[in-house]
């Protein structure tokens, strides 16, 4: 099965413009409805986004649910530990009424309804909250969808995820997420960047947005073939100050907003 997985990610059709920079939603429209939600995913193509990003926990019947958090207490009121619940006990639970009483009702999506909201030609950006573990059943389920393999990316703080994903399916891209120490200088530093990025053979790297990053920083990831991406940005200002330093595409709650100001 992992041969034929493999080979099936290595066959997949390339048809997308790879035309840069990418807005992605994340968590879908996530300002505008409540994250990791169909609605939410929605209405993110409503609003021009390129892309959307999804959370995604394996359960513990084996299959793929999308949150963000390892328990239900915030989006869901009572809490339930998603590895160890089942996709229909995960599913019982209304995951909008938290954000505004019109959501009232609105379940956790399965892998496959939000992969199945993903237009031709639009992207789809898979963060990966659990383990390895979730890498065989995520290429299973990847399959069905459908979608070319230059649609899909996988994302993950956990190296150990993207170094399995390039492993079982390299023709996937994979993107390394980090965030930053709050002291000086940069810690992952650019090197320490590089270096797992090497290791786990990781396509790209993603950060927060954060203000310490310069355009050399970014350049430096490039020019040892990878690619740069970053995230939450939200205030149009700190999204042009990141394209103007190379970054391929920015993650936001606010997907309509980004369009427009990018746009103007």
């Amino acid at each position: 099965m992992k041969q034929f997985v493999l080979m099936l990610a290595l066959a997949l059709p390339i048809s997308l413009n790879a035309t840069e920079p990418w807005i992605i939603a994340h968590r879908g429209a996530s300002h505008d409805a409540p994250e990791n939600t169909l609605p939410a995913f929605e209405l993110a193509w409503k609003q021009g986004a390129d892309a959307i990003e999804g959370d995604f926990h394996l359960t513990k019947d084996g299959q793929i649910i999308c949150i963000h958090d390892f328990d239900t207490k915030r989006v869901a009121g009572s809490k339930r530990i998603v590895k160890d619940s089942t996709l229909e006990q995960l599913r019982s639970l209304d995951a909008g009424q938290w954000f505004k009483p019109e959501f009232k009702g609105t379940r956790l999506p399965a892998f496959a309804e939000v992969a199945a909201t993903v237009p031709d030609g639009k992207k789809f950006y898979i963060e990966v909250k659990c383990g390895p573990e979730i890498v065989p059943v995520l290429l299973k389920d990847l399959i069905k969808t459908g979608l070319d393999a230059d649609q899909i990316v996988i994302i993950s703080f956990n190296a150990s995820v993207i170094r399995e994903m390039k492993k079982q399916a390299p023709g996937f891209k994979a993107y390394w997420l980090s965030s930053f120490e709050k002291k000086s200088p940069l810690v992952p530093s650019m090197e320490q960047v590089l270096t797992t990025l090497r290791d786990i053979k990781a396509d790209g790297f993603s950060s927060k947005a954060d203000n310490r990053i310069d355009e050399a920083f970014i350049s430096g990831i490039h020019k040892e073939g990878f690619s740069y991406h970053c995230w939450t940005v939200d205030d149009p200002s700190i999204g042009k100050r990141f394209l103007g330093m190379g970054t391929q595409s920015i993650t936001t709650n606010k997907p309509a907003l980004m369009r427009r100001a990018l746009q103007q």
